[in-house]
């Protein structure tokens, strides 16, 4: 289940390009701004060394794992350095099914409702709309009218805190946030200033924040 991860904050880093000797001070600098979801992409340099570090540092009450999986295989070596997360810029269903087998959580990228659509019926925990600067609000609350109403959807890519709030009148549940968080050669302080931003514009448009207010 994806959903009691998000709870708390649902905003998902993406680690792209993070090194291993650098994963422990980042990891704590989103965790201190109350971070709980972290993916490194495979493409990062020795991504699987960055996930052990991480889980081991971090522990259990954080979901992480890696981003960028293609592969029934990299699930599983995901699987073994101990990552419980892997999110898809696409929609294989072969990758899906074996991260359920494995027991993981699995967020494949999803761009339209037929793909949303296979991707559930795979056994996806959520769904990341990506890439979300090519897919309108107005496209999302569309989709929101046939989807299941407790279901995850994040949109990722070009996300930023001033245009959350769009996303969120549409039917959004949190989002994935890349280099506007965290982009190799920022140190640990400015990645934790960047983070605390985005918590902070969390707060100020999610549907709780709303609620309050009306």
């Amino acid at each position: 289940m994806l959903s009691p991860w998000l709870n708390p904050l649902p905003l998902v880093v993406i680690l792209r390009g993070i090194r291993p000797d650098e994963a422990v001070s980042i990891g704590h600098a989103l965790a201190d701004a109350g971070f709980r979801v972290l993916e490194v992409p495979l493409n990062s340099p020795q991504p699987m060394e960055s996930i052990r570090r991480l889980t081991q540092s971090l522990g259990d009450g954080y979901l992480i794992g890696a981003g960028t999986v293609m592969t029934p295989a990299q699930v599983d070596e995901v699987a073994a350095a101990g990552g419980r997360l892997i999110v898809m810029p696409h929609a294989d269903t072969a990758v899906i099914r074996a991260a359920k087998a494995a027991g993981m959580v699995c967020v494949p990228g999803v761009a339209t409702p037929t793909e949303a659509f296979a991707a559930l019926a795979a056994g996806a925990d959520g769904l990341k709309l990506f890439p979300a600067d090519q897919v309108s609000p107005a496209a999302l609350k569309a989709w929101r009218a046939v989807l299941p109403k407790e279901l995850p959807v994040l949109p990722v890519g070009g996300i930023a805190p001033d245009n959350m709030a769009a996303w969120v009148a549409a039917g959004a549940q949190g989002f994935g946030i890349g280099a506007a968080l965290y982009a190799p050669g920022l140190d640990a302080d400015e990645v934790a200033s960047r983070a605390h931003a985005f918590a902070q514009a969390w707060a100020a448009v999610s549907p709780k924040s709303q609620e309050h207010r009306a």
